[in-house]
């Protein structure tokens, strides 16, 4: 059956009303405290969560990136539950919509996100799974961006800059890496540290050696728990 047309509102009530109905108060109460979330959770696991977008994505289809760009805001503005932004994740990454996802117009939206989230389970899948990819397809727009983002005031924005490579491999562009890291290395916030072990981390895959000479090149400016971390697979 066809995927029937929706307007943006009508899907985010949709989503919200199915994620509602699937409720288990017990496990939410202990999600809630894992993640130290300022919001309730309904207590719906991620393939939970990610079972119901499929189905409702199949069902319904936006009709234009206005639309399915309203509707990913209207779940994440008007958030009353943390699933509501896992949900909100899950229609931007979308195969429906994919094409929308690699438009550089999409940034303004996945910075909004990124600021408003302030926390590591949504921010580390935007840069994964939005603004890697983005990169991927968009080198020369996204490029500068990320350059800019690294010496944003936003540890979170910083964070999502070190880490838009991770799964690029051989295709990671050391010199957005380097420069990326240089805006974090003297924070003394955990996770700009951790991000910056992991990137590194994810790179020695790749190139060990590179990862090593950088570590040895920058022993007086990381972190211990960054030295770490980046040298965690290396032997």
């Amino acid at each position: 059956m066809a995927p029937v047309q929706i307007d943006a509102e009508a899907l985010a009530h949709a989503i919200r009303e199915s994620l509602a109905a699937q409720a288990n108060p017990e496990r939410a109460a202990g999600q809630r405290a894992y993640m130290r979330s300022r919001l309730p959770y309904h207590g719906l696991t991620m393939p939970e969560v990610r079972t119901t977008m499929a189905a409702l994505c199949r069902q319904y289809r936006l009709p234009d990136t206005g639309s399915w760009q309203r509707a990913i805001l209207e779940l994440w503005d008007g958030v009353t539950h943390r699933e509501q932004w896992y949900a909100a994740l899950a229609l931007a990454r979308h195969r429906s919509y994919a094409p929308w996802a690699l438009e550089v117009s999409t940034v303004p939206l996945w910075e909004h996100l990124i600021r408003t989230g302030a926390w590591w389970d949504v921010n580390d899948e935007i840069a994964q799974h939005l603004i890697e990819p983005l990169l991927a397809a968009q080198p020369s727009e996204m490029t500068p961006i990320l350059r800019t983002w690294s010496t944003d005031e936003d540890p979170w924005i910083r964070r999502v800059s070190i880490l838009a490579q991770n799964g690029r491999r051989s295709g990671t562009d050391t010199g957005l890496l380097v420069d990326c890291i240089a805006g974090s290395l003297g924070d003394r916030d955990f996770f700009s540290r951790k991000a910056i072990g992991w990137a590194l981390r994810e790179y020695s895959k790749t190139d060990p050696a590179w990862v090593q000479t950088y570590v040895a090149d920058h022993a007086d400016a990381l972190s211990p728990l960054s030295a770490r971390e980046a040298l965690r697979l290396i032997r």
